[in-house]
C-alpha cells in the first residue's frame, strides 16, 4: 500500500466521535466525512485525526460523495 494510502478496513471500525455513526472517506480532500455532525475530519500521512478540535465544519454544499450521487443535470456549477 502506498504510503499516503488508507487501509479500506479503517471505514469498517471508525465512526464520528461526536454522533457515533458512520463516516464517508472523501479522497480528494484526504477527509473522514460525518453528515450527521457536518463535520470533516483531517487524514494527515495516512492516519485519521478523529478529534472534534482538529474537524472542519461543513458548509451548505453537498459533500464530494453526495455530489458524486446526483445526475448531472442537478449539480450547481461551482
Amino acid at each position: 500500500m502506498p504510503p499516503n494510502e488508507l487501509d479500506p478496513r479503517l471505514l469498517d471500525i471508525l465512526v464520528c466521535p461526536v454522533t457515533k455513526g458512520p463516516l464517508v472517506y472523501d479522497r480528494e480532500r484526504q477527509e473522514f466525512i460525518s453528515e450527521a455532525a457536518r463535520l470533516a475530519y483531517p487524514i494527515r500521512d495516512g492516519i485519521p485525526i478523529m478529534l472534534e478540535s482538529e474537524a472542519r465544519a461543513l458548509d451548505d454544499r453537498p459533500a464530494a460523495s453526495e455530489a458524486d450521487k446526483m445526475p448531472p443535470d442537478a449539480r450547481q456549477p461551482g
